[in-house]
């Protein structure tokens, strides 16, 4: 028997239609983005899943933490309606995250929760 998915990933788009996690995957060089992938399965065939590789971040937000050679990604979502939603996505240059990636963050998740809100979801 395979394993199932927990939840179900989907990106975060922009009225435009853009993908902004999507666009910043497909800018990083191929291991990058299998190594990032590969956090973000884990994610969602392991939900809930703790360190190392997800942390809250707190208010619903969370984290996926994904080692790279010689630096770090985070890739920043919420959880809604059995859905992870991939908010969005950055190579981290500090211990602390950036206030504005974590606001970023947090005003894509209250667009994603208002929409599932008035959709009824």
């Amino acid at each position: 028997m395979g394993l199932r998915k927990r939840i179900e990933v989907r990106f975060y788009r922009l009225p435009s239609g853009k993908e902004p996690v999507r666009d910043w995957l497909l800018s990083l060089s191929r291991d990058d983005r299998l190594n990032i992938g590969t956090d973000i399965k884990a994610v969602e065939f392991g939900w809930p899943v703790g360190l190392p590789v997800c942390r809250s971040l707190g208010d619903g937000l969370w984290e996926v933490r994904s080692s790279l050679p010689n630096r770090i990604a985070r890739v920043l979502f919420c959880v809604a309606k059995d859905t992870m939603w991939l908010l969005h996505g950055f190579i981290k240059k500090q211990q602390k995250t950036p206030l504005q990636d974590m606001a970023l963050a947090r005003r894509r998740q209250r667009e994603v929760l208002d929409a599932l809100h008035q959709r009824g979801s």
